[in-house]
């Protein structure tokens, strides 16, 4: 991935450099040559094209972003309403992220997450154990953090 990265800024040099002008437009015009070229090489080289990736990073970022504002939305409720009818509880996510910086990641998107607490890891580093302010159905806010989060940072790092 980092090869096409310097690949595509190469092409974007190059570029500049034929068109004889050095401003940020025509970098931005060769990067975008470059990115169609590699696109089309990609079928001929054993290599998966690398924006695929910045994509799914793009989708994660506002995947967060929108379950934090749905987040804050929850916990603005639960703060104002009269009664306390929320249910905490802890519940234990199993995760099929391979490895460590995956797993991390996911139980940092939790943490940060309003009303979510990554408190602990089985021993495997697995299974994460996440403390919610409200859980009405355990096996719902599993579903829910394997169907946003942990399939998301999939799509990053596969």
């Amino acid at each position: 991935m980092a090869f096409q990265i310097l690949l595509n800024i190469g092409i974007a040099i190059i570029w500049m450099l034929l068109q004889n002008n050095f401003t940020g437009v025509d970098f931005a015009i060769g990067y975008i040559i470059g990115l169609l070229l590699l696109f089309v090489l990609r079928r001929f080289l054993t290599f998966d094209f690398y924006f695929r990736r910045v994509v799914a990073l793009i989708k994660l970022i506002l995947l967060f972003i929108y379950k934090l504002i749905l987040a804050n939305i929850d916990v603005i409720k639960i703060v104002l309403s009269p009664k306390m009818d929320i249910k905490p509880g802890i519940i234990a996510v199993p995760t099929k992220l391979k490895t460590d910086w995956e797993v991390t990641l996911l139980s940092c998107l939790i943490s940060l997450t309003p009303g979510t607490l990554s408190m602990n890891f089985s021993e495997d580093g697995r299974t994460i154990f996440v403390h919610s302010i409200h859980v009405p159905d355990k096996n719902e806010a599993i579903k829910e953090i394997r169907n946003s989060f942990e399939k998301a940072i999939m799509e990053v790092t596969k």
